[in-house]
């Protein structure tokens, strides 16, 4: 398999020297929660995402409060990051999202496109077609002013509709990426894919678009997250997103439970060789920070066994 991306190697070696850990928690990871964080609680799990390594953090999402309100501060967290330390990422599902995501000041939009019917409309009111146009539409305002990236949501399967075949995954990218984004991201929104999954369909997209970057955003819903993360990485993607503590999951969807938790994947990639520039230790910290401003249990494993070797043993 030839490899587009410049963190490989050349010389035929099948591991990237380097992978992209975008940190998603503060908004992905709490959207669901039913205890609202505070504006400083959402600042400061920031803070720490940038203290252990994260350079690109999705900070919140622009939705109708009444449906996501934990997100409600949207524009009072966008005014309060700690600027020229990360890239910051807002997500938007409609056309006025984007317009507040874009006064806010962040340096990216992201903007989601359901491949299911069912999916898109209660997700977002539209139909999938209608949703590629409003991609149209916002990917062509953002030129100049923000970066534009594009989610493919439900990309491995839909919660109302179940399978979603690759004809009609392609078919649908091929209308929107008519208007091509900055980094294209498959999500696995309901955390169904097998790590088959992942090289069929990040195959597919690479064999029509091979220039095009590609991010993969994960769940852990049935224990195949990390094995999926570990798939597209020798299928040549090296951005992924991820959640402090394995938090995460979205309002529309039933039983769409945890991201995978950023600690344990930085973990798995460190111990591979693979450089994510995070702290796996702080990145632990981290997590057990927000597991008690949640006031539950929280699925990350690697802050709750350690990380390897202990540091009595590294040293």
């Amino acid at each position: 398999m030839s490899r587009v991306n410049s963190n490989f190697p050349e010389e035929g070696e099948m591991l990237p020297k380097k992978a992209e850990i975008v940190e998603v928690s503060p908004r992905d990871g709490i959207q669901n929660e039913k205890t609202i964080l505070t504006l400083d609680a959402k600042i400061s799990l920031i803070d720490r995402a940038i203290a252990a390594g994260a350079q690109r953090i999705e900070v919140t999402s622009f939705v109708n409060p009444n449906k996501v309100p934990q997100m409600a501060d949207a524009e009072q967290v966008a005014a309060a990051l700690p600027r020229g330390t990360a890239r910051y990422i807002g997500l938007a599902l409609n056309r006025r999202g984007f317009d507040r995501a874009l006064a806010a000041g962040l340096d990216e939009v992201n903007f989601a496109v359901v491949l299911s019917e069912t999916f898109s409309r209660r997700n977002q009111g539209m139909s999938t077609d209608e949703g590629i146009a409003l991609w149209h539409e916002v990917a062509r305002a953002a030129e100049g002013r923000i970066g534009a990236g594009m989610t493919l949501a439900a990309a491995f399967g839909c919660p109302f509709e179940g399978e979603m075949p690759i004809p009609r995954m392609l078919a649908v990218l091929e209308r929107a990426l008519e208007v091509p984004p900055a980094e294209l991201t498959l999500a696995d929104t309901i955390g169904v894919a097998s790590p088959a999954d992942i090289t069929a369909r990040v195959g597919a997209v690479r064999e029509r678009w091979p220039e095009l970057p590609i991010r993969l955003h994960l769940h852990n819903t049935r224990n195949t997250g990390f094995a999926n993360a570990w798939a597209g990485i020798l299928s040549g993607v090296t951005a992924f997103d991820a959640s402090l503590g394995g938090v995460g999951g979205c309002p529309f969807a039933p039983r769409a439970t945890g991201n995978v938790a950023t600690e344990d994947l930085a973990y798995m990639l460190h111990r591979a060789g693979i450089d994510t520039g995070w702290d796996v230790e702080r990145a632990a910290e981290a997590a057990r920070w927000l597991e008690a401003q949640l006031g539950h249990e929280v699925p990350g494993m690697v802050m709750k066994a350690g990380s390897f070797p202990p540091a009595a043993l590294a040293s």
